[in-house]
């Protein structure tokens, strides 16, 4: 059976593994599309060398159809549309005893910590599988992960209709969250510095800024009446975007940081001081977050089809990768199905 599999120095290569049948409360899952995203190229970067373990089969955005049932599982069919929760707690910890098993302190991030999606069928808890209807293509489902983080990080604000919002970085993440904010009845203006994201992200109806040819503070002051944003999500990951952050939002406004920061970065704390900010983390996503994103993408809310620049067979994973690099490029699907020998 093909997979694709992280092997070390930036390389994805092409595994032939055996296909084994799912276990006693497992389902097998015939992989449809899997996503490729920022955390992805992370590991790709070898950032991630120390919890990985090669070779890696990555991957946890996917749609597919239930393949096979393990024993006792029930309230599953053969044929059904699913995509992954990604998470797998062991309910023993503090975070989890106090109901955050999302970000348990054992946490198994599967497609990371474990086998992802990268292959032809893959066998997972069925406690993780969420349903998606049938009408919903099955390109766009594999979108539900993504959405589910836009929708975490929204809700995680607190932000109400009536806010004002800004989302520094234009990308994959960046464009979901507007998409979520403004279906919650937010004013969004995105920050970008790449012209074609920028571009993009205007043609969905979105107010864009340049922050190179014009001054963000004063440009958000003028667009709040001097009050500052609401909200302000930081998802660019640069260390400016961290430190430029305080300066856009409002009296007792809310930073929520979005991006994964591999080192500390500064901040001015001045101004979270002086202004009564809060400052919050948003990681992951609960079973409720990846129900929205699947009602919201059922709907046609999100832009899925605008958002999908690429679709590659899974023997041309390494090229997939390079388009996501590639300026521009939002999400690169790989077609898990096509390519390559069975």
């Amino acid at each position: 059976m093909l997979a694709a599999a992280y092997t070390g120095s930036g390389t994805i290569s092409r595994l032939d593994v055996p296909e084994a049948p799912p276990s006693p409360g497992e389902v097998q899952i015939e992989v449809a599309y899997v996503g490729l995203c920022g955390t992805d190229l992370h590991i790709l970067h070898g950032n991630m060398d120390a919890r990985v373990t090669m070779p890696a089969i990555i991957g946890h955005e996917m749609s597919g159809r239930i393949a096979a049932l393990g024993d006792g599982v029930e309230g599953w069919q053969v044929g059904a549309s699913v995509t992954v929760m990604p998470l797998a707690w062991d309910n023993t910890c503090p975070a989890c005893t106090a109901g955050n098993q999302h970000i348990c302190q054992n946490l198994n991030f599967i497609g990371i910590d474990s086998p992802g999606a990268l292959q032809r069928r893959w066998n997972v808890p069925a406690d993780v599988l969420v349903e998606v209807p049938d009408t919903l293509a099955l390109t766009h489902a594999a979108l539900v992960e993504p959405v589910a983080v836009a929708v975490h990080d929204v809700r995680r604000s607190d932000l109400t209709a009536g806010d004002r919002a800004v989302v520094i970085g234009a990308g994959p993440i960046g464009t979901l969250i507007a998409a979520v904010a403004r279906e919650f009845g937010a004013d969004v203006l995105v920050i970008e510095v790449d012209a074609a994201r920028r571009e993009a992200v205007a043609e969905l109806g979105f107010r864009t800024l340049d922050p190179l040819a014009e001054d963000q503070v004063s440009a958000v002051d003028t667009w709040t009446d001097g009050a500052g944003a609401d909200v302000v999500f930081e998802v660019s990951g640069a260390a400016a975007a961290v430190l430029g952050a305080t300066a856009l939002a409002k009296v007792r406004g809310t930073i929520v940081v979005v991006a994964i920061h591999p080192e500390p970065r500064p901040l001015d704390l001045q101004r979270v001081f002086w202004r009564e900010l809060r400052i919050l983390g948003a990681r992951v996503y609960q079973r409720t977050d990846f129900e929205k994103a699947v009602e919201l993408l059922a709907a046609g809310t999100i832009p899925a089809e605008q958002l999908i620049t690429a679709v590659r067979p899974l023997a041309d994973t390494q090229a997939a990768f390079d388009s996501l690099r590639s300026t521009g490029a939002m999400k690169v699907l790989v077609d898990v199905q096509s390519g390559g020998d069975q």
